[in-house]
């Protein structure tokens, strides 16, 4: 009996997430469009790609490396002191969907990941629209 592999090798292992992660970011810097979500991260916003590829090596099932560092990830929490509504978490939803758009990641894989990034990112808002 063969064993389902889990998201995080499907996605490639680190070096995909790392990948991802970094597309990710980089698109909210250049594309105008994610200006309310990039302005949220301090520059240089290298701690905050390293904590977002730590979350999501555990999130996918890989090593939990951000739990083994910060603990419990808490994301409502850690994020109260950002004003999170609908177009702050569009903006991060369109720009993660472009980044594995641009990685060239297959169709099924992208619908199953945004499905579970679409149900975090609403749960994140924190402001009436």
């Amino acid at each position: 009996m063969s064993e389902t592999p889990i998201l995080y090798d499907v996605m490639g292992g680190a070096a995909r997430l790392r990948e991802l992660v970094d597309r990710f970011y980089d698109l909210m810097a250049l594309e105008p469009e994610f200006a309310a979500i990039h302005a949220m991260h301090p520059t240089p916003n290298d701690s905050s790609r390293e904590k977002l590829f730590m979350f999501l090596s555990g999130w996918t099932g890989g090593p939990d490396l951000f739990v083994e560092r910060h603990g419990h990830p808490r994301l409502r929490a850690r994020h109260l002191g950002f004003a999170i509504g609908t177009q702050e978490r569009d903006q991060w939803l369109r720009a993660m969907a472009w980044a594995m758009e641009d990685l060239g990641y297959d169709e099924a894989l992208r619908m199953r990941l945004m499905q579970s990034f679409y149900q975090t990112a609403d749960w994140m808002r924190n402001k009436a629209d």
